[in-house]
């Protein structure tokens, strides 16, 4: 097994995300990297959001900000350089959430810092969150990555981010900033640098003495870093093709929030696109592929939800196939 660590400089959040792509396509099964990285001024939307629900995308760019869209599933976050974003990339058989959520505590630790983990996705000091994370699993190799709030501009969450009243009162809480803290107010003086170093300590004392670290990203295969950039900084990709729908609804589910978007033509769906922030992000393409074409009707769009077999999405379809019976249509 290879253990690599990357913490670059780069500021751009379509350059990070092109890198951190790169890398899950590129490393081999034999490898585990931590990769580090900061964005500037930027809202990061989830694989499957809408950017215009989730944030206020105009103020943001108006502002000199920046709106991205990653990979992973999951909802939309507020990234400055008061944050450090990580990335583990490794094997299917390697990945094991339990050991790498494991890695953030005890880096932590080193820092003087008790923090635990709730839910599926947060890590929390004193029941406030300073680490949200996000998942994608491909074939081969796996990626967990997360933000760590050390001394970020939380003013900001409020100011761009559009978090619906049903998500609030799920959480149970009256505003996004109430609920999240900065490390650097549980430790005094605490810098990105401290919290960079304890991460890499913490990934060494489980995976191992690093064959690299690398403070560069330029050792990298920049030409295909360069093609994976130019996706992410393009309209289509960030803010997708959104034409006019017949039918829109949704709701929000315990495994998170999605809307339907509908577009029939003699009572069949023709055009559909599906909005939510649930963190299984492959769960929303495959729904979008088997409802297109099925008639508008109740008993008819049932049947297609049904043919996704996967045992992993079972708890999801039948929330889904009751709320569907329970609709007026």
């Amino acid at each position: 097994m290879t253990i690599k660590i990357l913490s670059t400089k780069e500021y751009d959040p379509w350059r990070n995300l092109a890198i951190e792509e790169y890398l899950l396509e590129s490393l081999s099964p034999d490898d585990t990297m931590l990769y580090l990285w900061q964005n500037a001024h930027t809202v990061v939307i989830g694989k499957n959001q809408n950017p215009w629900r989730e944030c206020k995308a105009a103020m943001l760019e108006k502002e000199g900000g920046k709106l991205a869209r990653r990979i992973s599933g999951g909802g939309a976050v507020y990234h400055d350089l008061g944050n450090l974003n990580f990335s583990f990339i490794l094997s299917k058989e390697k990945y094991n959430l339990d050991k790498q959520f494991q890695v953030i505590i005890d880096a932590m630790k080193l820092l003087g810092i008790n923090a635990i983990k709730t839910g599926r996705n947060d890590l929390v000091v004193n029941d406030q969150k300073f680490s949200g994370n996000a998942f994608c699993v491909k074939k081969i190799m796996a990626l967990h990555h997360g933000t760590l709030l050390v001394n970020a501009d939380l003013s900001n969450l409020g100011k761009y981010l559009q978090v619906s009243k049903e998500k609030m009162k799920a959480k149970g809480v009256k505003s996004v900033k109430s609920r999240v803290i900065n490390l650097a107010k549980i430790v005094k003086g605490l810098t990105i640098d401290n919290v960079r170093e304890a991460m890499i300590t913490s990934f060494q004392n489980t995976y191992g003495k690093a064959s690299e670290v690398n403070k560069s990203s330029s050792y990298l295969d920049q030409k295909r870093i360069n093609q994976l950039y130019e996706k992410y900084t393009t309209w289509e990709y960030t803010y997708g093709d959104a034409p006019a729908f017949d039918i829109t609804f949704g709701k929000r589910f315990s495994f998170g929030e999605i809307q339907f978007h509908l577009s029939l033509k003699k009572g069949k769906i023709q055009e559909i696109k599906i909005y939510s922030d649930m963190m299984n992000e492959k769960f929303i393409s495959e729904l979008e592929q088997v409802l297109l074409g099925s008639n508008y009707k109740k008993d008819d769009i049932i049947n297609h939800m049904r043919v996704i077999r996967k045992e992993e999405y079972q708890e999801i379809l039948d929330e889904l196939i009751t709320y569907i019976d329970n609709r007026e249509f």
